[in-house]
């Protein structure tokens, strides 16, 4: 088992948090956190593009490119693989291994389940090493909330969740892909959250939400993982934008606002020649 994995299998649930760019990911590791992902909006709204439209491919390439070698191990938000062709996928996965990412992150946007299982056994061959979190979109876009009006659904989670249940039914094609955890952003309900757990063969990732349950009530529920998305990134961008309104206002700015020095420390990698 790798570093990445062991965190995900622990006592308590890794807390990962998204950082967009070299100087948020550094701070954030200063803070003390081993492990830091990436997040697919802020890459993509920092470059002036669109978050799950495929524009990112080598943005986010050159991005892991500069994070691989910190010192924290580096979970990339890969979208959909930036392919709808598995082997397309399987080769961009081989090159962020290559470039020292120990994790990558693939939704599935509600399209199909067979492709991106198609997808996540590609990343495996290409780059055995890469720890997979294989996303699913059906609370995040609503459909339903996790459960599909038809049959033909996956395997029942208990508690009345049975034929239909289109989260379980994409879960169990993943993992049985070789994904090595799977993720559900969206979901809150702690019943629902627990199910899954116990329903699942690998560590179940959710999304912090501010509404929803604690870091320790996940903990409780079996989480293995807790993302936090483009939350980071909003918040900056909050912070920014009411800094800017106190000042504005005749105020002083309120919050933790780190020097010029603190900025210019995480700017550690030499000129290049």
């Amino acid at each position: 088992m790798t570093a990445f994995a062991a965190l995900h299998h622990a006592e308590a649930p890794l807390l990962l948090p998204n950082a967009w760019d070299h100087a948020s990911a550094l701070a954030l590791a200063r803070e003390g956190f081993r492990a830091v992902g990436t997040t697919s909006l802020g890459v993509a709204a920092a470059v002036g593009l669109s978050d799950g439209s495929s524009a990112t491919r080598d943005d986010t390439l050159r991005l892991a490119l500069l994070l691989g070698s910190r010192p924290f191990l580096l979970s990339v938000d890969a979208e959909d693989g930036f392919s709808e062709d598995p082997d397309e996928v399987g080769e961009f996965a081989r090159q962020l291994a290559a470039v020292g990412a120990v994790g990558i992150n693939l939704e599935d946007g509600l399209g199909s389940a067979a492709r991106h299982a198609e997808k996540i056994a590609a990343v495996k061959s290409a780059a055995p090493g890469l720890f997979v979190n294989a996303r699913t979109d059906t609370y995040w876009l609503g459909r339903g909330r996790g459960r599909s009006s038809g049959g033909g659904g996956g395997g029942g989670v208990g508690g009345g969740v049975g034929e239909g249940d289109d989260t379980m039914s994409r879960l169990d094609a993943y993992q049985q892909a070789g994904a090595d955890a799977v993720f559900v952003p969206g979901l809150t309900e702690p019943r629902r959250i627990a199910e899954l757990v116990a329903r699942l063969d690998v560590p179940l990732n959710v999304l912090y939400a501010p509404t929803g349950p604690t870091v320790a009530h996940l903990a409780d529920l079996g989480v293995g993982r807790i993302s936090l998305g483009s939350f980071l990134y909003r918040r900056a961008l909050g912070a920014a934008l009411q800094a800017m309104a106190e000042i504005r206002e005749g105020r002083t700015p309120g919050g933790r606002t780190p020097t010029y020095d603190d900025v210019q420390g995480l700017g550690d990698r030499p000129p290049s020649a």
